[in-house]
């Protein structure tokens, strides 16, 4: 079934878009134009990968890994940048509950998103969130895609004039904020879309802090940030996530309040970083 619907004005709008000050709320000039940003923080080949882990009754046990790579291709004929994120759980896990999400998302090289698209997973089903952004007519106009595990495809269109993103096109272009900005506990609201719905979302900037990796021994300095839910008014911390006080910008840690439970994740490797790892207090005294 298709259905298409407008944005309605939101009593929202006056907080949204905090990380984008300098920009106007509405797209005055093609809002393709007033969704760009310069990247800082991540070139063609840079590769991450991540070591998950799962607290079962009380014992933190190895659950998968997660690799997150970034390439230099074409979309629709125009340069993008291509970011692909695959997790998967390990054997062990796999016999309570098995995990396999890949995450395939196009920006261009002003962070502009192209497309979206997760496959996940999760138990015995298997789910396909889709997105396809174009910004004719001075607006976005996004066309939806959902399948669920029972082979039904619903299609949705949706179109605004705010910028929207989702999940990874988000990530990419968080890298490049300038944290400067921020103050302890200001609260960032995006619309963010996934195969059938756009929502307002919101992340919280929690300050600075340093840990040390278990993995690796590498002590890092981060800018702390909450992804929250609202549900009755009540705040529900869904994500805490760690990433590196320097250009990079890279996500280390990530911890996962899940319904069923608590999950981490630990960068293990980086390589073809950007910029310098200036975030970087001490690493391991070699013996």
């Amino acid at each position: 079934m298709m259905k298409s619907y407008v944005q309605a004005p939101s009593r929202l709008r006056i907080g949204l878009f905090l990380l984008w000050s300098a920009l106007p709320f509405f797209c005055s000039a093609p809002c393709e134009a007033q969704c760009s940003m310069e990247n800082t923080a991540f070139v063609a080949g840079e590769d991450l990968e991540y070591q998950l882990y799962f607290n079962w009754k009380f014992i933190w046990i190895k659950a998968g890994t997660a690799n997150l790579n970034i390439s230099q291709t074409k979309y629709g004929g125009e340069q993008a940048f291509r970011c692909h994120l695959i997790t998967r759980g390990s054997k062990r896990t796999d016999k309570f509950f098995m995990m396999r999400d890949t995450l395939l998302s196009f920006v261009r090289p002003d962070l502009v998103p192209l497309y979206y698209r997760k496959g996940a997973r999760e138990g015995k089903r298997y789910n396909v969130d889709e997105v396809w952004y174009n910004y004719s007519g001075g607006r976005t106009n996004l066309k939806q895609r959902f399948l669920n595990y029972r082979g039904h495809v619903s299609d949705t269109t949706y179109y605004t004039l705010e910028c929207v993103y989702d999940m990874v096109s988000m990530l990419l272009r968080a890298r490049s904020f300038d944290p400067t900005q921020f103050t302890d506990g200001q609260k960032l609201q995006f619309y963010m879309a996934d195969g059938s719905h756009v929502k307002l979302e919101t992340l919280i900037y929690r300050g600075k802090k340093n840990f040390k990796m278990e993995q690796t021994g590498i002590v890092y300095r981060c800018l702390v940030f909450s992804f929250v839910e609202y549900n009755d008014k009540k705040e529900r911390e869904v994500v805490t996530f760690y990433i590196t006080d320097d250009d990079n910008h890279t996500p280390v840690r990530l911890d996962l309040f899940l319904r069923f439970g608590t999950a981490k994740a630990f960068l293990t490797k980086a390589e073809n970083l950007r910029n310098p790892q200036a975030s970087i207090i001490s690493t391991p005294t070699k013996r």
